[in-house]
This record gives C-alpha cells, structure tokens and sequence, in this order.
C-alpha cells in the first residue's frame, strides 16, 4: 500500500471512532497504533468537524484531512472498529481486508425505530417513576408522547440533516401533549408528562466528552463539544416552552420532586439505564454492565438524599465517583467509549427538569409580567441546582477516569 492509501485507511478509521462518540484521547491512541501497524509514525489531531492527520514515512510525510462531526453516538460501531484495529495489529486482518471491514462498520444500522421508540417511551416512563408519578393515565401519556417524539426524530433524520431540528421537534411535541394533559387535568403541578419526553433528549455524552477534552488541554473541541451540547438543550428547552405556549401553560419554577422508595428507585434507575444503552446501541453482551452499576449508583444517591440528607449535587458525586470507579477498567477492558456508557449509567439524576423550569422562568421573568420574589428567587435556585449537579457529575466520571488512565499508561504491562 502507498503512503496516501494507508494514510487514508488510518483515517477512516480513526473518523469511525471520533463521529461515534470514542473519547478524543483513545481515538488519537488507537489511531496512531493503528498507523504503527502499517509502518506509519501517525499523528492525529482532531477538531471539531475534521480530522487532521500527519503520516511519516522514512523521509516522506504526507498531511492528509478527513472531515467528521462528533455528534453522534453509537458503541456498537466503536467497538467493532477498535476490535479490527487489534485484529489487523496482531496480524487477523489484512490492511486490504480492512478497507471492506471500515466501510461495513461505519454503514452498520443504529438500532430499529420500533426498539429505538420503545426505549425512548420506556425511559420516559422510568424518569418519570423517580420525580414522583402517581397516576396510570399521566405515565401512559407520557409513554406515548416519549415513543411519538422517537418516531418523529427518526423521520426528521431521514430528511434533514439539521443538528437541532429533531429535538426542538420532538420536544415541541412533548410540549403541546403536556399542555392537552393540563387542560383535561391530567398532569400534576410537576408537570412530568411534558417535561419527561424531553429528559430522554438530553446530549450527555457530549457534555462528558466536552469536560474530558477540557480537562486534557484540547480547549477549543471541549468548547465546541460544549457548545453543540448547549445549543441541543437550548433547542429542547425552546421546543417544550413553545409546545406549552400555545396553549397558554407555563411550567413551575420551585415545585419540588416527590419521594419515591428505595426499590422503586432502583428499579426505574435500570429502566432508564437499559433504554439509554438502546438509544447508544449497546452490543447486548455489555448491557449489563452500564444497568448494574446505575442500579447501584442510585440506590447511593438515594441513601445519601434520604438517610443522610445530602443535597442533590452531593447526592450526584458520590454515585458518579462510585460509577467512575467501576466503569473506566470495563470501558478500558472492552473499548467501550466510556462518556457513553457512564452517562447511561447516571442519566437518571441528569438535572434537565431543573433547566427546563430555570428556562421558564426566565422567559417569564423577560416577560416583565407578575414578576415576583418567589419567582425570581425559583428560577435562581433551578440554575444553581442544575449547574452543581451538571458539574458534581462531571468531576464524579471524569476525575476517576484520568486517574484509573494515567495509572494504566504508567504499568509495565501497559507498555509492553
């Protein structure tokens, strides 16, 4: 093989890894091992949209450019393609053979619409289990809206290829059904039938990915991954407020979750889990890994909020740590991309009613109309709480992976 065509195999697969949710440093390792295969000393520098490549060959270099946007997640793909980068390594695969074998991983199928929406409603449904809901026909709308918002993003992507516009529609959607659900008094004052449809939106790989980025010295990626991740919620949150506009409801600011037993904390907690792992097309050997520890990490979380009377964003950090802890050997052990995985695993204390009811009474707020202390105050005590759960997670994953990383990097028999 040429230079150029090794080069451009090195390529494809390092774009396999990065547009599917790999975390930027084992994609910029398993891509220069790769090279080293083909005799190659490979440099990958990745950012957002594109990937740069610099291959070295004796005295002939050749710098080479592949774009890819790391929006999407997908394990199944990650996985394949760090298993035939060991296969052509330790000499399975022929570098011929793994042209086809690239092109097959990177055209596999995500997971089915109809599983894809039956995981969306049924996550619905768990999330809103843990705020509190009581009544059959609230979770049986929120099933529904949750399943019809999946059915609608998977039409959307088929015809568009707009970043933000399956969300701020499925999440419309969410909306204008919560809003029905209140003129018929059906939805309770938490407003979960239009609020958890929209929780199972939420793009928390790419907040993870983007921390991870940050923390490692890539500034400007972690700042896009950020920033794309902003701009989804921001999108989720535009789409419910407007669904609820139009038929004049609003969501409450400073309406607290109701308490649930422990067991049925657990238990939704795995639900949640397991349609996340769908969503993220978990190969089923792994499924139980990410349902497992999130089961466990919940039932800490909760014994930190009820026995111990911990705040939510202590709450978060212990279970995160524990999670963290647990799940960066797995995600190492099975190249797994770990942002997907450990977010599966925590989804469930993801604070996205928090931003939607702080992006409520903002709007209300710039509104200028009845604006009030509890008001003001309500809407300030959402943000705090969601921005010191967002960042207790964060640093529960995150710390613990750079550790168990640079511990592992350091061993003899990592080297070797």
């Amino acid at each position: 093989m040429t230079l150029e065509e090794r080069s451009s195999l090195v390529l494809a697969f390092a774009q396999v890894l990065f547009v599917n949710g790999q975390a930027t440093d084992q994609t910029v390792a398993a891509a220069e091992r790769f090279g080293q295969s083909l005799g190659l000393r490979a440099r990958i520098m990745p950012r957002w949209a594109e990937l740069q490549l610099r291959a070295e060959d004796g005295e002939a270099t050749l710098i080479s450019v592949i774009a890819a946007d790391p929006t999407g997640v997908d394990m199944d793909r990650v996985t394949s393609t760090m298993r035939a980068i060991e296969d052509l390594t330790a000499g399975l695969l022929a570098p011929a053979a793994a042209k086809d074998a690239i092109r097959a991983i990177a055209q596999a199928p995500p997971a089915p619409t109809w599983l894809f929406s039956l995981a969306a409603a049924a996550g619905a449904v768990a999330l809103a289990v843990l705020f509190g809901v009581q009544h059959l026909p609230a979770a049986a709308l929120i099933f529904g809206s949750a399943g019809a918002g999946a059915v609608l993003r998977r039409i959307l992507a088929r015809h568009s290829a707009n970043l933000f516009l399956q969300p701020f529609s499925a999440a419309v959607l969410a909306g204008v059904i919560g809003a029905l659900a209140v003129r018929y008094e059906l939805s309770s004052s938490l407003r979960l039938i239009a609020v958890c449809p929209c929780m199972v939106l939420v793009p928390g790989p790419h907040v993870l990915n983007g921390a991870l980025d940050l923390m490692l010295g890539r500034i400007h990626l972690g700042a896009a991954r950020l920033l794309y991740a902003g701009l989804t919620i921001l999108a989720i949150s535009s789409g419910l407020l407007l669904g609820l506009a139009l038929l004049g409801v609003s969501l409450p600011v400073d309406e607290p979750s109701r308490a649930v037993p422990l067991w049925q904390d657990i238990i939704a907690a795995g639900v949640a889990v397991a349609a996340y792992s769908v969503f993220f097309s978990t190969p089923l050997r792994f499924l139980g890994w990410p349902v497992a520890v999130g089961m466990v990490a919940h039932a800490l979380r909760w014994g930190a909020l009820t026995l111990l009377g911990a705040g939510a964003a202590t709450g978060a950090l212990i279970a995160c740590l524990v999670v963290g802890l647990i799940l960066t050997p797995v995600a190492r052990r099975w190249h797994i991309p770990f942002a997907a995985i450990g977010f599966a695993s925590v989804v469930s204390m993801i604070p996205g009613v928090f931003l939607f009811r702080m992006a409520s009474g903002l709007l209300r707020l710039a509104g200028g109309s009845n604006t009030t202390s509890e008001l003001l105050s309500g809407t300030l005590a959402d943000g705090m709480t969601a921005t010191m759960v967002i960042l207790a997670m964060s640093f529960g994953l995150i710390v613990p992976k750079l550790v168990i990383d640079r511990l592992c990097e350091r061993s003899p028999r990592a080297k070797s």
